[in-house]
């Protein structure tokens, strides 16, 4: 019960090819997620136009479902 069996080790062997497996996956993977956040927060930085808020509010009203 405390060892391994064949299965065990197949399915370890499997994810860590998965993960580590190729030309870097998981760097590429957690690069792609810092642009994600840099963009997230150019998002959040950049100032609101009214002019398009408002613009959004009343097409909102014009629809009826």
């Amino acid at each position: 019960m405390g060892t391994f069996s064949i299965w065990h080790i197949v399915i370890l062997a499997a994810v860590a090819l998965v993960l580590f497996g190729g030309r870097g996956k998981v760097s590429d993977l957690m690069g792609d997620f810092g642009k994600g956040i840099n963009s997230f927060k150019k998002g959040l930085a950049e100032k609101e136009d009214p002019k398009v808020i408002n613009a959004e509010d009343t097409n909102k009203d014009k629809t009826t479902v």
